[in-house]
């Protein structure tokens, strides 16, 4: 039975794991949230990504304004003004959503705060937790003191192994290779006294990816020379290059030259030269939730998903105002009633903005306090 034994072609149990779970709520992320945006060199190249990132045009497409993924339309830079288009229901979340962070460290480090690791890390978790309405309210790390070509050797590792034993079953030729690389980085590792050991580092990576399911995971080291590596489930979890293409490394040296030197290797370039575990599309992978993207109404709490096939013009939901309404968006809703089982149904577009969607006046008033932050009339209307 799975978990019973450790083995690297079935997944293990996480109970089995050694490594020490220390858990961050979401009070420590607004935390460090709060820190990160005290910090004393502001403005610095993060500030200054988001900032150009405001100032690129908007399309002056409509259907292509729907697809931004990421927004600062107003107000000064905080994360509860920053807004990006979710991969799994389309809606527009702001960046102050908070998660919980599971991180998982060798024994040795049991009386140390794990909270410089996440601070280290924080603009990229926020937008990959942004990426997501659903999945991304726990994230988990694995902290290592790996070097630079430690970390590339592991990554393609655990890589291969994903690819090619997801379907359940591998061929002998792979067996025997996963066996031989297993057993070089185990004696690489051991032999540079590595904490934790190898086989704690892919017993808890497998165990998470199989019974938690995150859309990723990070691969964490305190080397100096070294970074930390963001292992995708499946290319659907992986930004996108139009938006990230320019991101910071996060290096802190702020005469670095060196393209390579990053604190934590943030894929800029899209799936292509990300590290994801599973790229193949008509297998049954068991790692990550499979991704669906469909369009929801943009409040939260309501499950209205609009259908594909209907109409992409839709009515439009008038401006929000002081009250979030207004008379026009009252005759739209009249026009096209809501309904859960609608097949046909293609939402309506607010009025002002066009970024999103709601399957009624109510719901649109119900979501004003917070899309009112990111909702303004494009500059070619």
């Amino acid at each position: 039975m799975p978990g019973r034994h450790y083995s690297k072609f079935i997944p293990p149990s996480l109970e089995m794991s050694e490594l020490v779970c220390q858990k961050l709520d979401n009070d420590a992320t607004d935390m460090l949230i709060d820190k990160w945006l005290e910090r004393p060199h502001r403005p610095d190249s993060y500030y200054d990504w988001f900032q150009r990132v405001r100032e690129r045009k908007h399309a002056a497409n409509a259907n292509a304004r729907r697809e931004q993924i990421l927004l600062w339309n107003k107000g000064v830079f905080v994360p509860e003004n920053i807004f990006t288009r979710t991969v799994d229901t389309g809606r527009l979340i702001p960046l102050d959503r908070t998660w919980v962070t599971h991180v998982y460290h060798h024994r040795s480090m049991k009386r140390l705060t794990m909270m410089p690791v996440i601070f280290s890390m924080l603009p990229e978790l926020m937008l990959l937790r942004g990426m997501h309405d659903r999945g991304c309210d726990e994230i988990y790390v694995i902290v290592t003191d790996l070097k630079r070509h430690e970390m590339d050797q592991v990554t393609e590792y655990f890589q291969y192994v994903c690819r090619h034993t997801s379907a359940g079953s591998c061929k002998p030729s792979v067996e025997r290779k996963i066996n031989h690389d297993y057993i070089q980085l185990n004696n690489t590792l051991d032999r540079n006294r590595r904490t934790p050991c190898f086989p704690q580092i892919d017993l808890t990576l497998r165990a998470i990816l199989h019974e938690k399911r995150p859309p990723f995971i990070v691969l964490f080291s305190h080397q100096t020379m070294s970074y930390s590596q963001i292992l995708f489930a499946h290319p659907h979890f992986v930004p996108s290059k139009n938006v990230y293409h320019d991101f910071p490394s996060g290096c802190p040296n702020p005469g670095c030259t060196d393209n390579c030197c990053e604190l934590i290797r943030f894929p800029k370039y899209g799936p292509e030269v990300a590290a994801v575990l599973c790229t193949k599309k008509k297998v049954r992978y068991r790692y990550g939730r499979r991704v669906r993207p469909k369009e929801m109404c943009n409040w939260i709490d309501c499950d209205v998903c609009f259908s594909e096939e209907a109409s992409t013009s839709g009515s439009a939901v008038g401006e929000g105002g002081s009250e979030g309404s207004s008379e026009g968006s009252e005759a739209s809703v009249d026009e096209h009633p809501v309904t859960r089982t609608s097949t046909s149904f293609a939402g309506l577009v607010c009025s002002r903005c066009k970024l999103v969607k709601y399957c009624s006046a109510e719901h649109q008033r119900m979501d004003w306090d917070e899309h009112r932050r990111v909702c303004v009339k494009p500059a070619s209307d």
